[in-house]
């Protein structure tokens, strides 16, 4: 744990978090290491991709680079989820052409298909190992597909649409029998074995929760990791099993629920209040909707996370150009820049960092494209400022927008970060008390706001009124302090009494001075409580150093 905060200072000064996917490019501890030195602050381990042993390893080195660096990281495990893949396909690829018919079946059924005027029956050898893989004949008129998901035909109907290869192929289903399901293709493209499948539109049966996912949660629980992601979820209820199996093995785990189902948005606000914090996972969700509306529903998503005090990521392709670039195209800088103005506390690497051939390039960029938004972002009008300008120039009213819906209307009216109006999640004393001091640091030109929390709640309060002043969160529990590491602008910071108001400034003070990060003159907020109500911080303190 930190001694001071000048490593953090000096090393990722910006207030938005990153979040950096651990693979092959960046699983040894020299380069967990560099990575943390370059800004990371959360790295998240893809249970999708690796077995065990290899996620242990990658979690030790981890811990072991963080101690090494001396400040806490978090570690978001990924669950996989029910994501759909087709099976092995010889060969490895399929080129499907505009208007091609395509047939998905049942895994290891034989089939009998034409090649050159001769009739031949041969067995999918690999389906009688594999029950969930694909056979093809590249000349036969039809080709079978089978997926990973073995109740898809009892599902599918006439007129369902089927995207493959992250959206690039679709397909419509034009007949369904007890033996398989006739599709036709719309959008050509090529396909590769174990690639993905979604269902735009289709009420699948398939839980957000499977058995490999309840035996990976109870790992990470078990190991003490941070965060568990979860994939492909619909309704708060998924949310709370997977909350209440963690909580059997270690309370300190938090769920963030993956926004990329429609179902999802339907009920966002409900999925918002029940998880710790959310990611907007744009890979699946612009695949499951339309991708136009992409840019749109990742503002929805971010603004309820703000209402209700949830930390937010976004998530894929921020900077996927990195992975064999040394430099991103001005569109993913744009992206990034754009994913802060919205109010994202944190913004995901994915291929950059996991198999990219410039992980800590991607991570140094991705943390210069933050630090030149916030500068820019932290002097301009407040949100809410903006928003009226919208409404009174008519952008914003229902008569100069008549194609949007009631949501966008609200969206639009809401301001791309506003805090104004927030529902409470604390006690209303603290949650007043908070806001009033981050307004008093910013009136005053204070260096730093001090709070001390056991939780994190009272960090993260400060850290969703979004204030120019940074945030150093003391806690003496390591489970708090890598919690912190996702919230935006907050400073974790160890090793610091917490339960005297007056000792605890002292020490800030004195840390601050020797290690000339503070000078005379310069002030500090401090956010405590009085002693007279249990569990509250009801008292601002502003401390000028002498």
């Amino acid at each position: 744990m930190p001694k001071s905060p000048r490593s953090i200072i000096e090393t990722r000064p910006s207030r938005t978090k990153i979040v950096a996917t651990v693979g092959p490019a960046s699983s040894s501890r020299e380069q967990l290491e560099s990575l943390l030195g370059a800004g990371v602050d959360v790295f998240r381990l893809n249970m999708a991709h690796g077995g065990p042993a290899e996620q242990e390893a990658s979690l030790a080195a981890i811990r072991a680079a963080a101690e090494s660096v001396g400040r806490p990281a978090a570690v978001l495990t990924d669950l996989a989820g029910p994501k759909i893949r087709l099976g092995e396909i010889p060969g490895g690829q399929l080129v499907c052409n505009s208007g091609d018919r395509v047939r998905f079946v049942h895994g290891g059924e034989m089939k009998e298909q034409k090649r050159e005027g001769r009739r031949e029956k041969r067995e999918d050898s690999v389906g009688a190992s594999h029950p969930s893989s694909l056979f093809s004949l590249p000349s036969s008129p039809f080709t079978a597909l089978t997926t990973t998901y073995q109740p898809l035909l009892d599902e599918l109907a006439v007129g369902d649409r089927i995207m493959l290869a992250d959206g690039t192929v679709s397909l419509t289903v034009e007949e369904v029998d007890p033996a398989g399901a006739t599709c036709r293709v719309v959008q050509p493209g090529v396909v590769r074995s174990r690639q993905g499948v979604n269902l735009p539109g289709v009420k699948l049966s398939a839980k957000a929760l499977d058995d490999a996912d309840r035996r990976n949660a109870v790992w990470a629980a078990k190991n003490g990791v941070d965060f568990v992601g979860l994939s492909f979820i619909r309704k708060a209820e998924e949310v709370q099993e997977l909350k209440a199996l963690l909580a059997e093995h270690n309370p300190e785990t938090q769920v963030i629920a993956k926004i990329e189902k429609p179902e999802a948005l339907e009920h966002l606000d409900q999925i918002v209040s029940a998880a710790d914090g959310v990611m907007v996972a744009r890979g699946d969700l612009g695949v499951e909707i339309d991708i136009a509306r992409v840019a749109m529903a990742q503002k929805e998503i971010i603004a309820a996370c703000n209402r209700q005090r949830k930390p937010v990521i976004v998530a894929t392709q921020m900077l996927d150009s990195m992975t064999h670039s040394r430099t991103p195209t001005r569109a993913e800088v744009a992206d990034v820049s754009n994913a802060i103005l919205d109010g994202a506390d944190a913004c995901m690497l994915s291929g950059e960092t996991a198999i990219g051939e410039y992980p800590r390039e991607a991570v140094e960029m991705m943390h210069r494209i933050a630090m030149e938004t916030e500068r820019l972002h932290l002097t301009l009008p407040s949100a809410m400022e903006n928003s009226r300008r919208l409404t009174a120039s008519g952008m914003g009213d229902e008569k100069s927008c008549p194609a949007t819906s009631a949501s966008d209307r609200r969206l639009l009216a809401s301001g791309y970060s506003s805090n104004d109006d927030v529902p409470s999640v604390l006690n209303p004393i603290t949650e007043t008390t908070v806001a009033a001091a981050g307004r008093i640091a910013e009136e005053l030109g204070a260096k730093v706001v001090v709070v001390a929390t056991a939780s994190g709640a009272t960090a993260l309060s400060m850290a969703k009124n979004r204030r120019r002043v940074f945030t150093l969160g003391v806690s003496d529990s390591p489970a708090t302090l890598r919690r912190m590491c996702l919230y935006w602008g907050v400073i974790p910071l160890a090793g610091a009494p917490t339960n005297d108001s007056a000792a605890l400034l002292r020490y800030v003070v004195d840390l601050g001075r020797a290690e000339k990060l503070l000078t005379a003159g310069d002030r500090i907020v401090l956010v405590a409580g009085t002693g007279l109500s249990v569990s509250r911080h009801n008292m601002i303190v502003v401390h000028e150093v002498g």
